[in-house]
């Protein structure tokens, strides 16, 4: 059966991204490097379908086909002409890194994993340019919004829209070099992102979307030529305000980071805070944060300058993230 033979085996490892970096509502993306790691081995027929689960949420996920990774996977087998699970069994082991409803694209990982998985299983291990924007497309319709899954595809800054229900479009701006992203997690808080997305309303007033339009576009001449403006850049009136009874401690955090001058959104839909820095102020930024206790962890994990990427043998890869690209 080609690819799907017994001890064929595929490995990937997906970056975890941040969305919206305050006006990019549900478009922009920014790959960080924490990855998670996903495998698949094509097992005798009659196996069926075994999924070993490691790292974040091992203890709270299905271990079955109900499983984020193993749905996709098979979405992706399917599309690929194959039939699922017939004439062969599959063993999927997922290594979870990324906090999961945390506003880090843990979803968004887990559907571009198991895409990329069945995808480069079906094509004998590999994953062309033309593969890459099928998982996109696949994944962007999956989660209704590309922001996350189009930054954890391609890594680095994207820019995604829909021009129709069926089809993700993805441009990939080059982020300045000096560009330096903070990730601030509160240890004991979790927000979904249904919950999150509850609150906001159905309306938005026109004065509101004028001035969001301007520093969307504004956004992206900041993350890619000027990060001088970046506090301007960032500003937001379409969700993080509405949002505040969800996450207090949050939007505490973001107030006190901006009263200082620093770049702080909500990362995604929460409760994560991400600053956006520059290199000679990545220091001031931690320290401030460091010094609010230990209810945060402090994270400077860089931008993943690879997305969804293949990896042979486990450990290796053409990543060089500063998380790495390990399975």
């Amino acid at each position: 059966m080609g690819a799907l033979t017994p001890g064929s085996t595929v490995r990937v490892s997906v970056p975890a991204s941040t969305a919206n970096l305050g006006p990019g509502f549900d478009a922009v993306g920014l790959g960080l490097g924490i990855r998670d790691g996903y495998a698949v081995q094509v097992l005798p027929a009659g196996a069926g379908l075994e999924v070993v689960l490691e790292g974040e949420g091992a203890q709270d996920l299905p271990a079955d086909g109900r499983h984020l990774v193993a749905r996709h996977l098979r979405e992706a087998v399917e599309t690929s002409g194959h039939g699922w699970l017939e004439g062969y069994g599959l063993r999927l082991t997922c290594r979870n890194r990324i906090p999961m409803s945390a506003g880090l694209g843990s979803s968004a990982t887990a559907i571009v994993g198991g895409l990329g998985l069945g995808f480069a299983l079906a094509r004998g291990g590999e994953l062309t340019e033309a593969d890459l924007a099928l998982v996109n497309t696949h994944a962007g319709i999956a989660e209704g919004h590309p922001d996350n899954s189009s930054a954890s595809v391609y890594g680095g800054l994207t820019v995604s829209w829909m021009p129709s229900a069926a089809v993700v479009r993805t441009a990939r701006p080059v982020p300045h070099p000096d560009l330096v992203p903070v990730v601030l997690v509160p240890r004991d808080t979790r927000v979904d992102t249904a919950t999150a997305r509850a609150v906001l309303g159905p309306q938005v007033p026109r004065p509101d979307a004028v001035r969001q339009a301007g520093r969307a576009a504004l956004l992206v001449h900041a993350l890619t030529a000027d990060p001088s403006v970046l506090l301007d850049a960032t500003q937001d009136w379409l969700h993080q305000e509405q949002r505040r009874d969800v996450y207090p401690v949050t939007m505490a955090a973001v107030d006190t980071l901006r009263s200082q001058g620093h770049a702080a959104v909500v990362s995604g839909a929460g409760p994560t805070v991400l600053c956006l820095t520059t290199t000679d102020l990545v220091d001031v930024v931690v320290a401030e944060a460091r010094s609010w206790g230990r209810g945060w962890k402090v994270r400077t994990p860089g931008v993943a300058r690879h997305g969804l990427t293949v990896v042979d043998p486990p450990g290796a890869g053409a990543d060089t993230d500063r998380e790495g690209a390990r399975w």
